[in-house]
């Protein structure tokens, strides 16, 4: 076999031609193009040459997105005061009540912590993760710029679920450099995205890579999370800041890592911009985001599910259940249906159905597409808000019992989808605060109380009249997921 050199040196030069052109903005005719790298035709066409004109000819460069965009990436310290004691049973509010400060004297120590954030409003709206602000105490929040100004700052919004904070730069009538939202669902597989953070606290830090998944919810710990899964090295100080496109614009919000190091593996996670808008929006406006009530509990398909449901992929939410009078029950949803678009988005679980939602909004309508014994259908979901409840069904709980500082309600078709549970009988845990007897014996959002000794709970007002009491011995019957376990805690 042989080998015309003075055509494969023509190709080795069109392609670099290509190459260059495609940097410089150019397009050729491609017809042309692989005409000339297939060989087609009898005569060769002759390759202009040029000098390179610019750096980004040359060597192609990130550095125009970065000098856009990472002016609005800000490093985010927080500095708060905490009693620590001496002794370290002293902590403890039962030993305190006994023995005093005898064994141990309270003293404050200065705790820091810091992250990253960026400026999405030039009136210094920053917009960082709830984990980086949280902790005990009163905090001191700075924000220091890239430009090395320094600014305190304050919280006008945080969610914990969604890891999202909300912050405003004190600085009077000054004017930030921003980043313009991008809308996430433009995003693909394979995207070249860039981290823009401070990670370990060296120091503002950009870093490439490109999307390696969408929709990923495995990770979350809360119904509604969803994350773009990146390449680009993540490290801790990241979190908080941005994850830009090649347009320079803002795509995610970097949150965590997957790691057994606390390094980088090149698996790091970022909150979509469309949710973190949504937030941010929310925040300026002085109103909460209300998530959708679907008034149906969702299940995400498995193996087993597909097997019996007769589906072709293992891939969606079955709806297993629909609330008398909900907005499932009026669009026509049908307990086994399964969910696998919203909107024209593929959904992969129950996760994604409540992300879909949520981004879309109380006061629209989305499209479901379910399959319903094998056969498409479409449905369309109107986006309400769930009932609020009455000043009679939620209480914040006090006392010498074992569910001091749990707030509770009564289990109201809102309630059990923000929480995930069925609607049955009992009082569910709404929220613990820190730091309290019910945090302490383990109670967590979502836990039901069934039985107080061997009396039944119905509602919130049994509950409390079943704890005025006391006793020598509380037993508690709480219904976690599935299962019911019995708590005896001395009185």
């Amino acid at each position: 076999m042989r080998f015309n050199l003075k055509k494969i040196a023509v190709l080795g030069g069109a392609t670099l031609a290509g190459m260059l052109a495609v940097a410089t903005g150019e397009r050729h005719a491609s017809a042309q193009f692989l005409d000339q790298l297939l060989g087609g035709g009898s005569a060769e066409p002759k390759v202009e040459r040029q000098v390179p004109t610019s750096r980004e000819v040359v060597q192609y460069s990130f550095s125009p997105i970065v000098r856009r965009a990472a002016p609005a990436v800000v490093n985010v310290y927080v500095q708060r005061r905490v009693q620590t004691f001496s002794s370290p049973f002293a902590n403890d509010p039962f030993f305190r009540q006994f023995f005093g400060d005898a064994f141990g004297q309270p003293s404050e120590r200065i705790q820091s912590s810091l992250g990253s954030g960026v400026i999405v409003s030039p009136d210094g709206i920053v917009v960082t993760n709830t984990h980086v602000i949280r902790g005990r105490g009163e905090a001191e929040i700075r924000v220091a710029l890239a430009d090395k100004r320094e600014f305190d700052a304050r919280v006008i919004s945080q969610d914990d679920k969604t890891d999202i904070t909300v912050l405003k730069i004190d600085a009077g009538a000054q004017t930030f450099p921003t980043l313009d939202f991008e809308d996430s669902d433009s995003l693909e597989v394979g995207d070249m995205v860039l981290a823009i953070g401070n990670p370990f606290g060296v120091g503002q830090t950009v870093t490439s890579g490109i999307v390696s998944a969408l929709a990923r919810t495995e990770v979350g710990r809360h119904e509604g999370q969803i994350f773009i899964q990146t390449d680009a090295a993540i490290n801790p100080g990241n979190s908080g800041g941005a994850l830009v496109d090649m347009s320079g614009k803002l795509v995610g919000i970097n949150t965590m890592i997957f790691s057994q190091s606390g390094g980088s593996q090149g698996i790091g996670f970022a909150i979509p911009s469309n949710l973190v808008k949504l937030y941010v929006e929310g925040a300026v406006e002085g109103r909460p985001i209300e998530r959708p009530w679907l008034g149906a509990r969702l299940e995400t398909v498995t193996r087993d599910m597909a097997d019996a449901l007769g589906l072709s992929r293992v891939a969606g939410a079955v709806v297993a259940r629909v609330s008398d009078r909900g907005p499932a029950a009026e669009a026509g949803l049908e307990a086994g249906d399964v969910i696998v678009h919203v909107d024209g988005f593929e959904v992969a679980d129950a996760r994604a159905v409540q992300y879909r939602l949520t981004t879309r909004g109380v006061g629209s309508t989305v499209r479901l597409d379910v399959i319903r014994k094998g056969q498409p259908q479409t449905v369309e979901l109107p986006l309400i808000a769930a009932p609020e409840p009455g000043r009679d069904d939620v209480r914040n709980l006090v006392g010498r019992h074992p569910l001091d500082g749990a707030r509770v309600s009564n289990i109201l078709p809102g309630v059990a989808d923000e929480l995930g549970i069925d609607e049955a009988a009992g009082v569910v845990v709404v929220s613990v605060r820190r730091g309290s007897t019910a945090a302490r014996l383990g109670f967590q959002p979502g836990d039901v109380i069934v039985e107080i000794g061997e009396a039944p709970v119905a509602n919130v007002g049994d509950l409390e009249a079943l704890l005025a009491g006391r006793q020598r011995l509380w037993s508690v019957a709480v219904r976690r997921a599935d299962k019911v376990f019995n708590l005896q805690v001395p009185g």
